[in-house]
């Protein structure tokens, strides 16, 4: 099982990289979901909607894209593209720290490929209680 954090033409600063492979382990361990391969692409704006537009079609910015690259539904091989510009803008505007709004698209885009969504405001609202969930287990409240 390899969890792998790569910044594409971008600087992140992701502190305790070693606890966070371990605290994501457990994260799809609680979930139900088995993992064997994660990788995280931390990028620009520019590169995610590319992205965007030509795999999904859509042509608008966005904090996150998640793909399911295997073919067991139990067991996940995915990549997660996390747009720093993004991050950084909506710490800003939800008035929270780059560092809480960076945990929390990370725990985002793996609950995704724990199956969970977000299309519907039933959907959004369990999402966003796991996601705070998921903070409060790595951080011990949020900031």
């Amino acid at each position: 099982m390899a969890i792998q954090f790569t910044a594409h033409e971008v600087k992140v600063d992701l502190k305790e990289k070693r606890r966070l492979k371990t605290f994501l382990k457990d994260l799809f361990a609680d979930e139900g979901q088995g993992l064997k391969d994660l990788h995280y692409v931390f990028c620009s704006d520019a590169y995610l909607l590319e992205i965007n537009k030509q795999f999904l079609q859509h042509d608008t910015y966005t904090d996150i894209v998640t793909f399911e690259m295997g073919e067991d539904p139990d067991v996940t091989e995915g990549e997660i593209y996390i747009s720093i510009d993004r991050v950084k803008e909506n710490a800003q505007k939800f008035h929270v720290s780059v560092n809480q709004e960076l945990h929390r698209v990370i725990f985002h885009g793996a609950l995704h490929l724990c199956g969970f969504r977000d299309k519907s405001k039933t959907e959004s609202t369990l999402m966003r209680k796991k996601e705070d969930e998921y903070l409060v287990k790595y951080f011990g409240s949020l900031e």
